[in-house]
């Protein structure tokens, strides 16, 4: 994809039919927030360009933070009726977005590590649990089940002790060889993120992660509204 310089910032002439705030996903309608959607803009030669960070130039519109929403949108050429110009969305745009998506949230995990907002071991994890350090726990994915047993159980001891309304979350997000190429020496069986911006920022990460590939997601037979 070609690349855009982020030397300006959004413009105000999103996707707006009706919506106050101007920001409406392309696909089901439903109006949300910079937080809550995903931003697209079109490079100069009409290629069609995530922008995670909300920061590239240019007319943009707004997308479901799924993956199937963004499918959607390339595959009925959705991009182009809510940017009003002829562009191009790559049939991989759903596959590069998550992969961007892990890039952010790995990206996050090692500058939480650096502020002592992300700890690894299971010994460590069990034991910001139990003391109500941790704001969230991770597991790789083919981590031993019995290692995922001791942390659940320190999920729910804190929880009754507590009364809090829910468990502290648990991610299981990526895998161990998945980490290893993208996170070296840092990669991990099983962690947790502690109170803090950079702790904050991972859990804010991997929810988007989680809910981008979540379940499939209800769009109205209807389908979008005419432009």
């Amino acid at each position: 994809m070609t690349a855009l310089t982020p030397d300006a910032p959004e413009t105000e002439d999103d996707f707006d039919l009706s919506d106050a705030n101007g920001r409406m996903c392309i696909v089901t309608r439903d109006s949300g927030s910079p937080d809550t959607l995903l931003r697209f803009v079109a490079a100069p030669d009409g290629t069609i360009v995530p922008d995670l960070k909300r920061t590239l130039p240019g007319r943009g519109c707004w997308v479901s933070p799924r993956r199937e929403a963004v499918d959607k949108a390339v595959a009925k050429k959705l991009f182009a009726r809510a940017l009003k110009r002829d562009v191009k969305a790559d049939p991989d745009l759903g596959a590069a977005v998550e992969r961007l998506l892990i890039a952010q949230l790995t990206g996050m995990m090692n500058m939480a590590r650096k502020a002592g907002q992300f700890i690894s071991g299971a010994a460590k994890v069990e034991a910001a649990v139990r003391s109500g350090e941790a704001i969230a726990v991770f597991h790789s994915k083919d981590a031993a089940a019995d290692g995922i047993r001791k942390i659940d159980q320190a999920r729910k001891a804190w929880h009754l002790g507590t009364g809090a309304d829910a468990e502290i979350p648990a991610f299981h997000l990526l895998t161990g060889a998945e980490m290893d190429e993208l996170m070296g020496q840092n990669a991990f069986i099983h962690a947790c993120a502690l109170a803090g911006q950079a702790g904050e920022g991972v859990v804010k990460r991997a929810t988007l992660l989680e809910t981008y590939r979540g379940p499939v997601l209800q769009v109205s037979s209807a389908g979008p509204k005419p432009q």
